[in-house]
């Protein structure tokens, strides 16, 4: 591994690390010579406080950089790849978001990065028999047409539309909050190890890290990232699918919308989004039409 991206990745294991705190190092030194974070060297400590009141890194907050160093050295042998930002193989669509990930944490076929086009399905964790038929009737044109599935591994739609992309011998991308040490919800850890084998399963957090709830938004920034257009199915009002479908509005990304029964609280979000300019869809080729 370079020198650049060892440092860069060893600088996302800290407890404290940031978007931000990354972003001003790196502002500060482009290529990361005057920073050695697997070192303790006071020097290093002192070039990252930009004042004694607001220190932007406490080395009594730090894990030992010997542990750091070995965390690093096992992702070879735990078949774990490490895709920054300044890699060739970071996809193109996540670059443009605001705030990609520094890195993607990665297990499984690390080629589906590059696989167009991608679509986003998300929805309800409780989702009703009406939700499962749609992607039952909807899917197997999707990935006819060679489209992969982007979802985040949580219970009701994004679970079914990881198992019914393999079921139709489709691909599939999970992006999940938390390190992927720790796979949640653990009822999805043998779905997660079979996408580790054949599918990919992607994280901005080191394998170790525990899920936090705040992850679980900010997540859904990759899902839409990663993705020409967002497909919700069955979402309340302020419902994460929600924050997802925002995300890809704000980045310019297709939002599509699947219409669902005004006495059906699970699709009152789904619907205003079609109120708000969403493409209703009602098959296949309503989502093929756009990102084909």
């Amino acid at each position: 591994m370079e020198v650049f991206k060892e440092k860069l990745i060893a600088l996302l294991h800290y407890p404290n690390s940031t978007w931000k705190m990354v972003f001003q190092i790196l502002k500060q030194d482009p290529s990361l010579d005057s920073f050695n974070p697997l070192e303790t060297d006071s020097d290093f400590y002192d070039i990252m406080n930009t004042s004694p009141q607001t220190p932007i890194l406490q080395p009594s907050l730090f894990f030992h950089p010997e542990t750091i160093r070995d965390q690093i050295r096992q992702y070879k042998n735990n078949q774990i790849s490490v895709v920054t930002i300044f890699d060739q193989e970071y996809p193109q669509h996540l670059k443009e978001i605001y705030q990609p990930p520094w890195a993607l944490f990665a297990k499984g076929d690390l080629s589906l990065l590059a696989a167009n086009p991608k679509l986003a399905v998300v929805g309800s964790r409780q989702v009703t028999q009406y939700g499962i038929n749609a992607i039952r009737h909807i899917f197997p044109e999707l990935i006819k047409n060679d489209v992969l599935i982007v979802s985040g591994l949580a219970k009701g739609v994004d679970t079914l539309a990881h198992e019914y992309a393999m079921k139709n011998h489709g691909k599939t991308i999970a992006v999940i909050a938390g390190g992927l040490y720790h796979i949640y919800p653990r009822e999805n850890i043998n779905l997660a190890l079979e996408m580790m084998k054949t599918q990919l399963i992607v994280s901005e957090y080191p394998p170790d890290t525990k899920p936090q709830r705040w992850h679980f938004p900010a997540r859904n920034r990759i899902i839409s990232g990663l993705s020409k257009g967002t497909f919700i199915i069955e979402a309340k009002r302020k419902s994460g699918s929600l924050i997802t479908a925002n995300y890809a509005v704000n980045e310019g990304r297709d939002v599509f919308s699947l219409p669902g029964s005004i006495f059906n609280p699970n699709s009152n979000g789904a619907n205003e989004l079609i109120q708000q300019g969403a493409k209703l869809v009602t098959g296949a080729e309503d989502i093929l039409e756009e990102i084909r």
